[in-house]
């Protein structure tokens, strides 16, 4: 039996598999890669600490269940079996990169606890697993999850456990399973099928109808087919789409161009249909970052070909029963002129009628030509409009055949533009327009600013101007109005700009008081000097000059220090003499001479050479003489 314990399960749609861990097939036993796991292996059957990967659990001898591996259809498939130690330890550890941040993902295993119920063990230790996710650099745990004790059974009873979690800014996460149980008698586990999923939206995949499959019958195609993923928003805040198609809904090929919610496809034979969701357009492309929605499903069965039919007929399929039922009537033969036949068209489906009417002889514009049904010929009747007589004395008429009137034509001469002192009266006797009137005389006395205009709308003279106005003036000025010029004539002279300033006074003109304001202050004598400095004023460069150098340090002998003494504006030399060495304590040929180069007392000399002797005298040096004697 297999069942699912809720740790925590994608709730919406996931992608393929991006990662699994069957474990492989076989008949021998094998290990894990280094790393994978922190238990020793076993060749054989694990003891507590140890794991093996086997085709097989061992069974009856050691109360276990013996039973295949969880993967559906693998021949001597292996699983992991691990004996769990009172310690905890990682059973299973890898880890999963290429990841994409901020996106939901699922982690699953199937677990089974080998221990048979009222075995050896009766009432053994449970297993209980923990889930643990943590970033790919192993420094902070990003989600975790237990099962809980989950105990023996009389039967083999596989779980499947989930965890969900977000990466967060991760692109890296390392998947592990350990041990949550105590040692002893019990916590015998088996696991298989490791899988790690991308985890979306909850996606239904529907037609304009809200269909999540379609049947067709092979006489409907092409159909064209509207579909629309329609993502439940539990899982992405965005959303990015890739269409796929299927002929087997195993191996799947994206529709060129088709990364909106909804596609239009052509159904021609059976397949499915399904959208790539993500979100972000540039992980459509990462399979390790996408789900999927649901598949829809067409499938198109085989029917009869659709039916010759007449022009007049329609062949209907049964969706039901894949069948055509063919209706339609022959057009009926519409009724004919005297002189006209008619006959089926197959192919517009209409009768088409032949025959001419006889061509209807001219007549003037007032006269009407009326078809006899009954002779088949034009019988014509009708009278030509009298001419009118009373006319304008610039009006002609003439016979218009067209509109079959008699036209009137000819225009009453246009009033002339006058003037607005002018007036028009029409003469019918000379046909022309005779003309009255005289302009108003134009003003003349105005001021030299003063301007006529006659003015046309109201038929009178209009004054404009305005005297120019009197211009702002500086404080020492006056105008006076000029009517020869027409202008205003300013007089007046601002008064002298001081000169004798200082350097650092400026002259600002005050245009309240009409006088020059004069400001500035004396740059302020500099206080912080050193004390062999002397201050004066600049009056070019309007700055205080700083003048006096500091006294020259004096030479001095290698053990002396010059330090420069601002109160009494000297340098104070301190320093003492290397004391020289104690004379006592030399060879009678050595001295101490002082280096004033190192600074320090040197010590030269050689003793004196020792003489040469005979064979039977002996040297020995003399310290007091300074001697070598000779015994």
């Amino acid at each position: 039996m297999k069942t699912h314990a809720q740790l925590g399960f994608c709730q919406g749609n996931s992608g393929d598999a991006i990662f699994t861990e069957n474990f492989g097939t076989g008949t021998s036993f094998s290990a894990l890669p280094a790393g994978t796991t922190t238990y020793t292996y076993s060749a054989g059957y694990p003891l507590d600490g140890a794991y093996t990967v086997s085709n097989g659990t061992f069974g009856n001898p050691y109360d276990w269940h013996q039973i295949e591996d969880h993967t559906p259809s693998d021949a001597n498939g292996k699983t992991l079996i691990v004996n769990a130690e009172a310690n905890p330890g990682e059973f299973y550890r890898t880890t999963i990169t290429g990841l994409c941040q901020n996106t939901t993902y699922e982690f699953s295993a199937w677990l089974i606890n080998l221990v048979i119920a009222n075995s050896f063990c009766g009432g053994g230790i449970p297993i209980n697993v923990r889930f643990e996710i943590s970033n790919g650099s192993d420094t902070a745990v990003l989600r975790t999850g237990d099962t809980g004790p989950i105990t023996e059974t009389a039967t083999a009873n596989w779980n499947q456990f989930g965890l969900v979690f977000n990466t967060g800014n991760e692109t890296s996460v390392i998947l592990r399973m350990i041990n949550n149980g105590a040692g002893g008698c019990g916590n015998d586990l088996a696991i298989d099928d490791i899988e790690f999923k991308s985890c979306g939206d909850n996606a239904t995949t529907e037609d304009a109808a809200n269909n999540g499959s379609l049947t067709l019958c092979s006489g409907q195609t092409p159909y064209a087919l509207d579909l629309t993923a329609t993502p439940d928003g539990s899982v992405y805040s965005s959303y990015f789409y890739q269409w796929q198609e299927s002929t087997d809904g195993t191996t799947w090929n994206d529709i060129s161009g088709a990364t909106a919610q909804t596609v239009g496809v052509t159904v021609t034979t059976s397949g499915y249909y399904r959208a790539k969701i993500a979100e972000a357009a540039a992980n459509l492309n990462n399979p390790q970052c996408i789900s999927f929605s649901d598949e829809f499903q067409a499938t198109v069965t085989p029917g009869d070909p659709m039916p010759t039919t007449e022009c007049w007929e329609i062949a209907t399929l049964n969706p039901a029963t894949c069948i055509w039922t063919v209706t339609g009537t022959q057009p009926t033969q519409p009724p004919t002129a005297c002189y006209e036949s008619a006959t089926f068209n197959n192919v517009t489906c209409t009768w088409d009628i032949t025959g001419t009417q006889p061509i209807q002889p001219p007549t003037e514009c007032w006269e009407t030509a009326t078809f006899n049904t009954t002779s088949c010929v034009w019988d014509i009747t009708g009278t030509q409009p009298t001419q009118p007589t009373n006319l304008e004395c610039w009006e002609t008429t003439t016979f218009n055949t067209t509109t079959c009137t008699w036209d009137i034509t000819g225009t009453q001469p246009a009033q002339p533009i006058l003037e607005c002192w002018e007036t028009a009266i029409f003469n019918n006797a000379t046909c022309t327009w005779d003309i009255t009137g005289t302009q108003p005389v134009q003003p003349t006395n105005l001021e030299c600013w003063e301007t006529a205009v006659f003015n046309s709308a109201t038929c009178i003279w209009e004054v404009t101007g305005t005297q120019p106005v009197q211009p702002t003036l500086e404080c020492w000025e006056t105008s006076i109005f000029n009517t020869a010029t027409c202008t205003w004539d300013i007089s007046g002279t601002q008064p002298a700009q001081p000169t004798n300033l200082e350097c650092w006074e400026t002259a600002l003109f005050n245009n309240t008081t009409c006088t020059w304001d004069v400001s500035g202050m004396q740059p302020t004598q500099p206080t912080n000097l050193e004390c062999w400095e002397t201050t004066a004023f600049n009056a070019t460069t309007c700055t205080w000059d700083i003048n006096g150098t500091q006294p020259v340090q004096p030479i001095l002998e290698c053990w002396e220090t010059a330090i420069f003494n601002n109160a009494t504006c000297t340098w104070d030399t301190t320093g003492t003499q290397p004391v020289e060495p104690d004379p006592s304590t030399l060879a009678c040929w050595e001295t101490n001479t002082f280096n004033a180069t190192t600074c320090t007392w040197e010590v030269s000399g050689s003793q004196p050479v020792q003489p040469n002797i005979a064979c039977y005298e002996t040297a020995t040096f003399n310290d007091t003489t300074c001697s070598w004697d000779i015994t």
